[in-house]
């Protein structure tokens, strides 16, 4: 049975802790936005700076064509497979002591990833990052919640939080470009989070809803799996997609799936997700929204650098500022989206988002072909701006979606969906651009062409549980 939502605060000894969430905010609620914040742009930053290193990472560690999707999916596939783990510890065992361990694991593992001298090296270091961020991740709203216990509050640390995401996709790019070389910039990441780490130990207030029971490695471990084999059906799908090694892998993505579903529902007894959330409309929204952002949004944008460098040939630096004008767009309108609250609901701000990929992304169609980069700008421009609605939404969505004392569970639900699509998106992606007998360049409009129909089909998702309610 879930417990009340209890809050301890570093105040001095005889001093009354307050507790949440119908305390007012703890003496440290800007400080807990601030470092939250910043965590999540750093974590974001180590997801989204292989896009424009991709070539010569894959020189430097000697990673032929067909598995340069793990250098890309690593960190989703840490997150998507611990986040719900992640949302569950923070809200049973103290959201600051998982949000720090987090950025602590962070810094160690991403300085670890720069000095990888194999695929398979880097690749288990960006999985152990993806765990790291998974853990700031699921904390992070769950703290904010806390501190914010406020719905006036709460609207402008999740839109501030959200504008954080988008800003970190947008830096991670540009540091990754600006410095020496892709090992540098892993250093200096590294370094940023345990920077977060040692700030963060005097600045947070604990708090916690306790469950009974322990934490549900059963269901971590058979969902995980079911990731590992899904992303490498979709990895191997370039090379044919009727090969029985590709559909023996999808076999064991639905028979482990439904291990999950059997662990969550009969096994544990404290699941890392209540499965009885999917029949509300609010969390299928949430998880609808999260899921399609992934597949149509994260796919195409996190290979589209190295897309743009391999097509049009645009340095590493020149491919970041490109790229920049689609997360900068993204960033400010994920800032200013908070103006909207209380006069269009999230899910309709999730469906405009969407759409405005869509049509974003087919005014693109194209111009790789054609040579020219200043083609890509209009869509550029209408998928930050879709981009940007997205981020703000969907944490705000997340936490509304679920009790509040479950509110790192919820934002862990939400995400694991978004980096499930990532892990698929990017390893379709890639699939498509790369297996075209026109080259990339035809590759590439084809995975513009799938990638907007997902979009479509993500607004209408999300349309369609809204009418539900």
């Amino acid at each position: 049975m879930t417990q009340p939502d209890t809050t301890t605060t570093n105040a001095p000894p005889g001093t009354a802790a307050k507790s949440a969430p119908h305390a007012e905010a703890p003496p440290h609620s800007r400080a807990t936005l601030a470092l939250t914040s910043v965590a999540t742009a750093v974590a974001l930053m180590t997801y989204t700076a292989p896009m424009v290193t991709l070539p010569d990472t894959a020189a430097a560690l000697h990673t032929p064509l067909s598995a340069q999707a793990w250098l890309l999916n690593g960190t989703p596939l840490g997150l998507a497979a611990l986040l719900l783990v992640a949302g569950s510890l923070a809200d049973d065992y103290g959201r600051r002591r998982i949000f720090l361990a987090g950025t602590l694991a962070l810094g160690l593992t991403t300085a670890l990833g720069g000095l990888a001298t194999s695929t398979w090296a880097f690749t288990l270091a960006r999985i152990a990052q993806g765990a790291a961020s998974a853990a700031i991740l699921a904390s992070s709203l769950g703290l904010l919640v806390t501190a914010f216990p406020t719905s006036r509050g709460r609207l402008h640390a999740t839109g501030v939080w959200g504008a954080f995401v988008s800003g970190g996709i947008a830096a991670g790019p540009l540091v990754a470009g600006a410095l020496p070389s892709w090992r540098v910039a892993y250093g200096v990441l590294g370094a940023a989070a345990l920077a977060v780490a040692a700030l963060g130990m005097g600045r947070l207030s604990e708090s916690r809803a306790p469950r009974d029971g322990r934490p549900d490695i059963l269901g971590a471990l058979t969902f995980g799996l079911a990731l590992v084999a899904l992303v490498a059906a979709l990895t191997l799908g370039r090379d044919g997609w009727l090969r029985a090694p590709v559909g023996l892998l999808l076999a064991a993505t639905v028979v482990l799936l439904g291990l999950f579903v059997v662990v969550e529902q009969r096994v544990s007894k404290t699941p890392m997700i209540e499965l009885s959330l999917l029949r509300h409309p609010r969390f299928l929204g949430s998880s609808a929204g999260g899921l399609f952002t992934g597949l149509a949004v994260i796919g195409l944008f996190s290979f589209l650098p190295a897309l743009l460098q391999q097509t049009l040939g645009l340095s590493a630096m020149d491919t970041a500022w490109l790229f920049l004008l689609w997360s900068g767009v993204s960033f400010l309108v994920a800032l200013q989206a908070k103006r909207l609250a209380g006069r269009v609901a999230p899910r309709r701000q999730l469906a405009a988002g969407f759409l405005l990929h869509a049509v974003g992304t087919l005014s693109m169609l194209g111009a790789l072909g054609a040579g020219s980069w200043v083609r890509l700008l209009p869509g550029l421009i209408l998928g930050g701006v879709g981009s940007g609605l997205l981020n703000a939404a969907l944490p705000l969505l997340a936490v509304e979606s679920v009790p509040a004392a479950r509110a790192a569970m919820g934002s862990g639900a939400q995400q694991t969906f978004r980096y499930i699509g990532s892990c698929a998106g990017v390893a379709l992606t890639i699939a498509l651009a790369t297996s075209s007998g026109g080259g990339l360049a035809h590759g590439a409009n084809v995975a513009m062409v799938v990638s907007a129909g997902l979009a479509v089909v993500g607004a209408a998702a999300v349309t369609a549980a809204r009418g539900r309610e």
